[in-house]
């Protein structure tokens, strides 16, 4: 089998109402997805997502006329675009998908088949007042979920801490509740100071009141050192690395013993083959590996694929926060069927199709295709 040709296409679904994310003061308008179809000379077509692929043009070359199966040999050359340019890692994902769809199994299988399915957290983005966010998530228990993650935003934290104390006081134990301080990284235009040490333990003090489930990201991604020293002086678990870019970053981070929860993200840190050398390491240090899942519905389904192999978790990510943040809206680009759901018992389920198991929705990709794409949309 060979490889005939790389094509890259963008799409944006209108978001009204927007989109005001915990992370981000924008409100959002859009929501824009990249998808990556690498052809065969067999007539297979995988298909990956869930970054931009910014960078990528001109490098096609380096894997027209080879072999899908060479993984390693193709994940060194993205890893190298990643570091000259972008993460290109959803042609990782589009590549397993060749992979699984010529061996008639799901991606989950052929990377270790530890479990098929895990229980979801509802992973909560929009930025609403504690009263509110108290009466969604009564709904979110009669959903099935049981855990849910809160991400701070207020400049008061103390106003995010009476969010965490409102929706415990709500449930009760009925679910466990995670926490994002979103301290790790920033939106391009972000000047705003991050938390140091000494106000992230404060916080983490706090939160042990509220029988807090994981404090993420309460430091910078690079604060390698205050990150296990904050672990050392505080009983919750302390988690992060979606944004951590390479495989070095969490060698360094686990030997360190930065987190005890690690979250590389599949398609924006090293795809299948570069992430599962990533689990291995950290769950061999004796840490979780339960990666972060917030870019789309395939993205979502990799992660799934991801997690399902190997990980050591209890939980994964889950992003759902209505009406802002729906499946419709996350998963636009994928037909209704192949969407990845959350059962009565707050599982999700991973598809037993060959490769990722999806197909595209190509009405809706009709409808939001964009020509002229750029990074800013």
């Amino acid at each position: 089998m060979k490889i005939t040709g790389i094509e890259i296409k963008q799409y944006a679904k209108p978001l009204d109402p927007p989109f005001l994310a915990s992370w981000d003061p924008n409100p959002r308008v859009k929501f824009a997805s990249t998808i990556v179809y690498v052809h065969t000379d067999e007539g297979i077509t995988g298909i990956g997502s869930g970054d931009l692929m910014t960078g990528f043009a001109g490098h096609e070359k380096f894997f027209i006329g080879k072999d899908p199966f060479e993984i390693e040999n193709h994940n060194k050359v993205i890893d190298n675009i990643d570091f000259h340019y972008g993460r290109c890692w959803p042609l990782d994902i589009a590549l397993w998908d060749i992979i699984g769809k010529k061996c008639g199994q799901p991606i989950y299988k052929l990377l270790g088949g530890k479990q098929d399915k895990m229980k979801a957290y509802c992973s909560c983005g929009a930025r609403i007042s504690a009263e509110e966010r108290a009466e969604k998530v009564k709904e979110y228990v009669k959903m099935g979920f049981k855990a849910m993650k809160i991400r701070f935003h207020h400049e008061d934290v103390r106003e995010d801490i009476k969010v965490v104390e409102a929706v415990r006081t709500a449930i009760g134990d009925q679910m466990e509740i995670m926490v994002d301080g979103n301290q790790a990284w920033k939106m391009p235009w972000d000047v705003e100071r991050i938390w140091d040490l000494k106000k992230a333990l404060k916080v983490a003090k706090e939160l042990e009141h509220y029988d807090v489930y994981w404090l993420e990201e309460p430091l910078h991604h690079a604060d390698y050192d205050n990150l296990a020293r904050l672990r050392q002086m505080t009983g919750l678990r302390i988690a992060g690395g979606e944004m951590n870019r390479r495989w070095h970053d969490f060698r360094d981070l686990a030997d360190k013993g930065s987190y005890d929860v690690y979250q590389p993200d599949t398609v924006l840190c090293g795809g299948f083959t570069r992430t599962k050398k990533i689990a291995d390491y950290v769950q061999a240090k004796g840490a979780v590996f339960c990666p972060h899942t917030w870019s789309n519905g395939v993205g979502l389904l990799a992660n799934l694929h991801m997690a399902c192999a190997v990980s050591n978790a209890e939980y994964l990510e889950y992003p759902f926060d209505p009406p802002v943040w729906t499946v419709e809206r996350r998963d636009y680009i994928i037909r209704e069927e192949d969407r990845v759901l959350v059962d009565q018992d707050g599982y999700m389920h991973v598809p037993q199709k060959p490769g990722l198991g999806f197909a595209p929705d190509e009405e809706a990709l009709k409808e939001y295709e964009i020509k002229d794409f750029y990074v800013g949309e």
